[in-house]
């Protein structure tokens, strides 16, 4: 069993370079497809906190029902934002990845090499053709 866990949107760019940066230095992590199988309420609030985030600052705006929601409204609670993240998986941002050296939300991707155990091997080419240096 791996002990780097993705929280994955294969329909994602970002998701899908951070996923093969994480495989570019060895690691098979485990790969949770978050919007089938969401986390529960207490990991998710773990997540949070373990990447130095707040509910807010893990809400992704595009593509949801973030507006609809009206999820704007600075007078929501934390707990609100996480009820509508625990309802709709999508308002989510990813990937966040979770290894024994920390947790982040991997935006740009290659935010995912501080806490990977091994650094890249060789220089990394993400899908728009962008050079991400070992």
């Amino acid at each position: 069993m791996s002990d780097v866990t993705i929280y994955h949107n294969p329909a994602c760019g970002t998701s899908r370079n951070t996923l093969a940066m994480i495989r570019a230095t060895g690691v098979e992590p485990v790969i949770i497809e978050y919007l089938q199988d969401p986390p529960t309420r207490a990991k998710l609030v773990a997540l949070i906190a373990a990447a130095g985030l707040t509910p807010r600052g893990l809400l992704r705006q595009k593509g949801t029902p973030y507006a609809e929601l009206g999820l704007s409204d600075d007078v929501l609670r934390d707990d609100a934002l996480i009820d509508a993240m625990m309802a709709h998986p999508i308002l989510i941002n990813r990937p966040l990845v979770e290894t024994p050296l920390g947790v982040r939300l991997c935006r740009p991707s290659e935010v995912v090499l501080a806490i990977l155990p091994d650094p890249l091997p060789t220089d990394f080419v993400k899908e728009d053709g962008e050079v991400v240096r070992a």
